[in-house]
């Protein structure tokens, strides 16, 4: 099971309010190893995620998935416990990435102005872009509760934005111990995303799903056979800087391998000179004291774009910057560049978690598709690696 550290608390940037972890969501949640294959794999989508919205005064509802449908294998709620039926529920244009919702849906839809909330009326100000209020606010599973999962079988269509790929000299020495069912000790250390906020899981509700650390160990030990140990030392609010100070309990996991995955806390206000300065720092500290320690650099997620707080230029400019790090035994897991992807397809909202930072179970399950292809053969078909996937070779 994931060893966590501390108090899980949720925070959006700098402050947070705490949430409760039920011993018992680990228990009820199931293990299927499709739900973690790869999106861009194969024909053949799981659970991914849309959030219908209709136009004021609209009775019809629409979302578009990331691939042209061939055939709708199921549509359920986002806790899984209502199918929903073609004809009555949705309708789908063979070929179409768009779902439509006919007058009496029973799946959930929502009007565009019920995404925004008058100014000043949150707990934080998520000013719009626009100036026209802000954006909605989701503790916990408030946006979960909009969502609807969408599996599907699409058109031989491959993704066409880039994404990772496996390869053995990236991380060798995990890779090998993976391989001959060698005990891996993992380190996770980052910010809100990797300590878990808005997996369903943390607030005890259905479908119960672990955020991607957990996702992560449980994927590779199924895969492997092996024994895989996770920790997980991420703290909600925090970023890089925070990051630094954390060395001496990293290193007291007696880790063969940590995922640092900074940059959403960062991209408030940090240059990317910092931020790869303050990476880098941490990577050497900790390397000190286990020299054959290998890394997985996480690009982060994009946050909303129509959220003023966060500088966007920064999310590609902290890639840039992990890349210039990776080598062997230093991989990038690019999210980034697999968000840039989604929204170029598809609305914040479709995989938000909370509105504007964070992932929602689907957001969860990609994270750990992305860092789990580094670290086995799952990503190998076809298409074009990221600039980053190809880093460190």
């Amino acid at each position: 099971m994931i060893r966590r550290a501390g108090e899980l608390a949720f925070a959006l940037i700098a402050v947070g309010a705490t949430f409760a972890v039920a011993d018992e969501a680990a228990e009820a949640w199931q293990y299927r190893p499709e739900q973690l294959r790869p999106f861009w794999l194969g024909d053949v989508v799981e659970g991914e995620s849309v959030l219908f919205v209709r136009d004021e005064g609209a009775e019809t509802a629409r979302a578009s998935v990331l691939f042209p449908i061939r055939e709708v294998i199921a549509v359920r709620n986002s806790a899984g416990d209502v199918t929903y039926e073609e004809g009555r529920d949705y309708v789908v244009a063979p070929g179409s990435r768009a779902i439509v919702l006919p007058a009496g849906s029973r799946i959930v839809s929502t009007a565009a102005a019920d995404l925004r909330r008058p100014a000043g009326t949150q707990k934080y100000a998520l000013t719009h872009r626009d100036g026209n209020g802000e954006i909605l606010f989701g503790a916990g599973l408030e946006y979960a509760s909009m969502q609807t999962c969408i599996t599907y079988r699409h058109e031989k269509e491959k993704w066409k934005s880039a994404f990772p790929t496996f390869d053995a000299a990236r991380l060798p020495r995990s890779v090998a111990r993976l391989a001959t069912k060698q005990p891996l000790s993992i380190v996770t250390l980052g910010d809100s995303i990797s300590e878990g906020a808005n997996a369903s899981g943390m607030y005890d509700a259905a479908p119960f799903q672990p955020a991607y650390p957990e996702l992560v160990r449980r994927h590779l030990a199924e895969r492997s056979g092996g024994d895989v140990q996770m920790t997980n030392l991420s703290v909600g609010g925090m970023d890089s800087a925070w990051g630094m100070t954390q060395v001496d309990k990293v290193v007291a996991a007696k880790p063969d391998l940590v995922i640092l995955a900074f940059g959403m806390n960062d991209s408030a206000g940090r240059s990317a000179a910092s931020y790869k300065e303050n990476i880098a720092w941490t990577i050497a500290a900790i390397r000190e004291k286990v020299p054959e320690c290998e890394f997985i650099l996480v690009a982060t997620m994009l946050g909303n774009r129509d959220w003023t707080r966060l500088k966007q230029e920064a999310f590609g400019e902290y890639r840039a910057a992990l890349v210039d790090l990776a080598r062997p035994g230093v991989a990038i897991a690019d999210l980034t560049t697999i968000w840039e992807g989604f929204l170029e397809r598809k609305h914040d909202w479709d995989q938000t978690g909370n509105g504007v930072n964070h992932p929602n179970d689907f957001g969860h399950r990609v994270y750990a598709q992305v860092i789990t292809t580094l670290l086995g053969d799952g990503g190998r078909e076809g298409g074009h690696a990221t600039k980053s996937s190809a880093a460190g070779r």
